[in-house]
């Protein structure tokens, strides 16, 4: 059994010299609504999820990014809505939320 159930990555990285990054693409506030989020639903800690901050992902075409483990599912999200609904059916309910699967060939 793994410690968590589902361990979720949010790219937070800035880019100084002014190339694309996530932090350009509200990735904070997505961080932020995904730890609100699990925690009310009564899904953090061991057993469960865990919502991380990441640098660099090196996916940045695609930000802001997330990735879920231990699937290894990649997410790229607009908004809450977008969060919610990546926690509550994927975190939750186990399902991928393929509208919001990052393609394979996206990347930095």
């Amino acid at each position: 059994m793994n410690y968590y159930r589902h361990h979720i990555f949010f790219c937070l990285n800035k880019r100084e010299n002014g190339e694309d990054s996530c932090a350009q693409h509200a990735a904070q506030a997505g961080f932020d609504r995904c730890k609100s989020q699990v925690k009310a639903a009564g899904l953090a800690g061991p057993g469960g999820v865990r919502v991380n901050k990441a640098g660099c992902l090196d996916r940045c075409a695609g930000g802001p990014v997330a990735v879920v483990y231990p699937e290894g599912t990649w997410y790229t999200f607009v908004d809450e809505s977008d969060i919610d609904e990546i926690v509550e059916h994927h975190l939750k309910g186990g399902e991928v939320v393929e509208r919001l699967v990052l393609p394979p060939n996206v990347g930095r």
